[in-house]
């Protein structure tokens, strides 16, 4: 009896035994998990990272192939204005030669018996020659200056190309984009929309561009923008626009920005800058970006009028 008790004691004692291992091995599994987590965080971290990189290096690329393709086309500018130039100069350096020769005739004529006819008829011959040769002096200067701002212009892009490609940071203060690239790339992410969109443009006309009769009717699209209340045309587009049952219009008078929410998975940002081709110009899918600029995103509609 009593071994029989000793051997239950021993089995107790075991099973506790098997318990902390177990206990332990848990633990254990529990940290190893854990890690493998904090790892697998650390590895979406650094792919995100590195697909921000490739997209800032994507727009740098675009930029400077835009700089370099500006400079070409100042270049052929400057040269057709160059081979202009000494055209001009050797139509004038003819006209001083005829002219010369002209006075020449004429003083000949003057100083023989010829008819008077043939004497006025050489003087307005030369007359003629330099209301001509004043008129191309006149292009000629015009020329110089056109050729002088072109110069400048492409001391200007060589600066900004050197920028560009010393540095990872875009500098946007010149950097020309114009309204209508903008209002194709926000066509282009509508055309993706599923669900919900929040857009804000200068004036419904410019949403004209954005071809909403083709997005899903699925889509709830609210819509800010500036209206002139006593244009005709601006009447028409709101009525248009307000037929469609999917569109919420609203007055935003700031006319100060670009805005396309799609979804909330992307966003295109567009500020206007002091020059009409020059905004600066945010696209990004990427969910902290998108958090980080909710209130700009918002404050358009936010600050919008209900239409009376």
């Amino acid at each position: 009896m009593e071994e029989l008790k000793l051997k239950e004691n021993q089995i107790k004692s075991l099973q506790e035994e098997v318990e902390n291992l177990q206990r332990e091995l848990n633990l254990k599994v529990s940290e190893l998990d854990k890690k493998f987590k904090d790892v697998d965080i650390k590895i979406k971290s650094k792919e995100e990272l590195i697909q921000n990189l490739q997209h800032s290096m994507k727009l740098k690329d675009d930029q400077i192939q835009t700089l370099k393709d500006s400079l070409r086309l100042k270049g052929e500018q400057v040269e057709t204005l160059d081979n202009s130039i000494k055209f001009k100069d050797e139509k004038i350096e003819t006209l001083e030669r005829t002219v010369k020769l002209k006075e020449e005739q004429l003083k000949t004529l003057k100083n023989t018996t010829v008819d008077i006819n043939i004497i006025t008829e050489k003087e307005k011959t030369i007359d003629d020659l330099r209301e001509k040769l004043e008129i191309l002096t006149g292009e000629l200067a015009k020329a110089d200056e056109d050729l002088e701002i072109l110069e400048k212009e492409n001391e200007k892009l060589r600066n900004q190309l050197a920028i560009s490609e010393s540095s990872k940071i875009i500098d946007w203060t010149d950097i020309e984009i114009s309204k209508s690239d903008i209002l194709k790339e926000m066509h282009k992410i509508l055309m993706s929309a599923l669900h919900n969109v929040t857009i804000a443009v200068p004036s419904i006309k410019d949403l004209q561009d954005l071809y909403l009769y083709e997005v899903r009717s699925s889509v709830n699209m609210k819509i800010s923008c500036s209206i002139d209340p006593i244009s005709g045309e601006d009447s028409n587009l709101l009525e248009e626009f307000e037929s469609l049952d999917n569109i919420s219009i609203r007055m935003y008078d700031a006319e100060d920005r670009y805005v396309l929410d799609k979804d909330g998975e992307e966003l295109l940002l567009a500020v206007i800058g002091r020059n009409n081709n020059n905004h600066l110009v945010i696209h990004t899918k990427d969910p902290k970006h998108i958090k980080f600029y909710r209130s700009t995103i918002m404050e358009s509609w936010l600050r919008s009028r209900k239409i009376e």
